[in-house]
Formats: structure tokens, C-alpha cells, sequence
């Protein structure tokens, strides 16, 4: 749209209203116009024709027969009109630098405007004033269509400057699109109390209740993951001070049942620092970080608890400047990408880590397994909360799809980008970092 103006102009409701005025105005003007002249036609021309005609007699019989050419010249500078004479004798014109063709247009101009003397000579008669012009439109239709475009801009001006509250409630609906409540659309231009401005208030009305619907949200999913944080940390505790069974059959459960602790302490963490970052005003304790240095420790401390990380490889530029991070976030979304990848991969290979600096001033951090990839339709929604491609969610899959939303959090926290793409075989995920944080 921005590279063809012309599709904005036709989509332009400024430009169609003052269009659909114009036409208006137009079809107004011509209609008025045509039933005027055509009443005056019919309601004078029985009066005034006689009158014309006789008047036009008198001329020709002060000209006299045969034609007195002094005569007609008294009578052109003293009378608005011009005089043609031609005949067997005289040939004379009143104007001839105008070169005009005189002659009757029709037989009604010719039974008024038209004589013939005795002698053969034949006086022709016509309207000659400042505004009548045989060669051309008069400047009158000059003046009037300058007058039309003129009126044509003001109308466009005007309904721009009354149509200029949509732009801003446009952008306000953009900003409110995105979570943004914090700048309401501005109602208080002195334009008063008129549909748009109504407009802008109701819109604002709506976004600031969905702000307080989303709080109270945030609200009730902090005050219960919160709640369920201690009992559950007491659970897993008095589960680990427990004897170990001795009956196989008993041992099996009570390490399934640590698990399932475990699960449900990474979800409510989870669930907490999602709601943490999802707050546009989220803090981070910033320091400067080697990347490298840190994806390194992650890939060896997931190694102690999942012997399979230990084949992941880590590539890493050698001149890679530190940046400023939250290492405690930055570890959380290693893990998350990490522990995906790993899941994803199939048996005998290892996903990599890549991390590199682009030709701007950005670090391109990318985590790659070798496994079937997504379809192409479901890239969009990976980085979505709790989504899965399987809809099973089976807990042997692992997770409830919102490590790959935590990670793009954590990107956009640190002003970052989030991308997903099907490598062929596998998926890489890309995050990118700038290095002026």
C-alpha cells in the first residue's frame, strides 16, 4: 500500500466524500440551470421575441437602403452590438479585426437577427459587448471554474480537518491491539461533543475495561500460582524425607510422584515469570554477559540431570562483545530452548547452538534440533501460550506449551527478536540480541 499512492487515494474516504459533494453540487447546478433557462424560454421568449424583432427593424431602417455605412457605424459605437453588411454595392463590417463569421446559427436567429434591404443587401445583427466572445468560452467560465476548484479544495480541507480525530482513533485501536493501554486516544481537541468524539470515548471505554479485565486476570493467576508454590514445595519435601520402599512396585510411584512435584513446580514458576514479562514494565537486572560463556554452562548443567545434553556443541564467534543481560532470564530461556530441542531430537543426534554477530549491531543466538520440524501453519501460533502442534498434550511429550513462550519474552524484554523456521530437517529457533541494549 505504501509503494502505490494511488490505491491510498481510492481508498480515501476523505477524497469520496468530497467527490460524491462535488458531483452533488454539479448535478445541483445543472439541473437548476436547465429548469431555469427552460422556463424563462418558455414564459419570455412569446413576450420578448415581437419586442427583439421589432427594435432589430428599426436598425435596419436607420441604416436606410441602400445601407448608410456612416449610419451603421453611429449605430455600432453608440449601441452594444456589432453590424455586417454585404450585398451587390456595400461590404462593410464593424469588427473585422475579429475576423467573426457573421451568419444566422438557425432560422429563429435568422427571422430576428437577420434583414434584407430592397436593394439586395442583407444586415446582419449581434450582441457586442466586453463579455461576449465569438472566438472562445467567455472569461467568465474561466473564473467560475477556478472559483469550482477553490471551493473543491476548501471542501477537502474541511472534511480532512473533520475526519482527523480517525487517524487517531486508528492508532489508538493499533495500540490497544497490542496491550498497550497506557495513552487513551485523544477526545479533548475543542471539536465538541460530535459522533467521532463519541467514538473516541467509547473506544477508550472499551480499552480500559479489557485493562482491568487483563489485571484482574494477571491478578488471580499470580495470587494462585503464588498459593500453590509453598504447599507444593512441603509435598516434595516430605516426599524426599520419606524411607525408599523397598517393594519395586512402590519405588516406581514414589519416583513418578516426585516428578509429577517437580512438573508442577516448573509449571508455577513458569506461570509466574510469564506473567513478570508480559508486563511492559518488567525490570531486569541487567550486567554485561558472555553469551557464549553462558550457553556453555547451561548445555553442562542440563548434561548433569539429561547425559544426552553433553552431545549438544555450542558454536560461537571468538569476537563476540559481552552484552547487557539478565543472566537469571537468560538462563531460564537457554534452558527452555535447550530442553526443546533435545526433546524434539531423534535418537543418535544432538541439537546445536549457534551464536554470531551480524553485519548490524545485533548478536544472532540460534538453537537448532534434527527432528521432523512443524508444519508450515503452525509456526505462527509456537510462541503462543500453552499452544502444542499435538493436541494430545500428553505429559510424556513433555511440557505445557509455554516454553516457547518464555522465550520470546524474554527476547522482547531485553529488546530483542523472536523468530521460529523449519530447517529442513529440524527447527531453529532465532533470537536476536543488540549489542547497545
Amino acid at each position: 500500500m505504501s509503494g502505490r499512492p494511488w490505491l491510498r487515494w481510492r481508498h480515501s474516504l476523505r477524497l469520496r466524500l468530497v467527490l460524491l459533494f462535488l458531483l452533488l453540487g454539479l448535478a445541483i447546478a445543472a439541473v437548476f440551470v436547465s429548469g431555469i433557462r427552460k422556463g424563462f424560454n418558455q414564459g419570455w421568449e412569446n413576450a420578448v421575441r415581437p419586442l427583439a424583432m421589432d427594435y432589430v427593424d428599426r436598425l435596419a431602417a436607420e441604416i436606410g437602403s441602400p445601407p448608410d455605412v456612416v449610419r451603421a457605424q453611429a449605430l455600432a459605437q453608440k449601441l452594444p452590438i456589432a453590424i455586417h453588411i454585404s450585398g451587390p454595392v456595400t461590404n462593410w463590417d464593424s469588427q473585422p479585426q475579429r475576423e467573426r463569421r457573421f451568419g444566422p446559427r438557425n432560422e429563429r436567429d435568422a427571422s430576428l437577427f437577420t434583414r434584407q434591404t430592397a436593394d439586395g443587401h442583407r444586415i446582419v445583427f449581434r450582441l457586442s459587448f466586453p463579455g461576449a466572445r465569438a472566438d472562445g468560452p467567455p472569461p467568465i467560465l474561466w473564473y467560475t471554474l477556478a472559483a469550482l476548484l477553490l471551493l473543491t479544495a476548501l471542501a477537502y480541507w474541511r472534511v480532512h480537518r473533520m475526519l482527523l480525530p480517525l487517524q487517531g482513533i486508528s492508532a489508538g485501536a493499533r495500540r490497544f491491539g497490542t496491550g498497550d493501554f497506557a495513552t487513551p486516544i485523544a477526545t479533548g481537541n475543542g471539536r465538541g461533543a460530535d459522533e467521532l468524539t463519541t467514538l473516541a470515548q467509547d473506544v477508550n471505554g472499551m480499552a480500559d475495561n479489557l485493562r482491568h479485565m487483563l489485571d484482574a486476570r494477571r491478578d488471580l493467576l499470580l495470587a494462585v500460582s503464588h498459593e500453590l508454590r509453598s504447599p507444593l514445595t512441603r509435598a516434595r519435601l516430605n516426599m524426599e524425607l520419606l524411607p525408599e520402599p523397598d517393594d519395586a512396585e512402590a519405588r516406581a510411584a514414589h519416583s513418578a510422584l516426585l516428578r509429577d512435584l517437580a512438573l508442577m513446580r516448573d509449571l508455577i514458576q513458569d506461570l509466574l515469570e510469564s506473567e513478570r514479562l508480559s508486563n511492559p514494565h518488567a525490570l531486569l537486572q541487567r550486567e554485561p554477559t558472555d553469551l557464549a560463556l553462558l550457553a556453555r554452562s547451561a548445555v553442562a548443567e542440563m548434561a548433569r540431570a539429561q547425559p544426552a545434553a553433553a552431545a549438544i556443541a555450542v558454536n560461537a564467534d571468538s569476537q563476540l562483545p559481552l552484552l547487557d543481560l539478565d543472566r537469571t532470564r537468560m538462563q531460564l530461556l537457554l534452558r527452555n530452548l535447550l530442553d526443546n530441542a533435545l526433546r524434539h531430537s531423534p535418537p543418535g543426534t544432538a541439537p546445536t547452538v549457534s551464536i554470531s554477530r551480524d553485519e548490524g549491531h545485533k548478536v544472532v543466538l540460534e538453537v537448532r534440533d534434527y527432528g521432523n520440524g512443524v508444519p508450515e501453519t503452525q509456526l505462527p501460533h509456537l510462541a503462543q501460550a500453552f499452544y502444542r502442534p499435538d493436541s494430545a498434550r500428553q505429559r510424556s511429550s513433555g511440557g505445557v506449551g509455554l516454553g516457547l513462550y518464555l522465550c520470546r519474552l524474554v527476547a522482547e524484554a531485553h529488546g530483542g527478536q523472536f523468530a521460529i523456521r523449519n530447517a529442513n530437517p529440524g527447527l531453529a529457533v532465532r533470537i536476536t540480541l543488540p549489542i547497545n541494549s
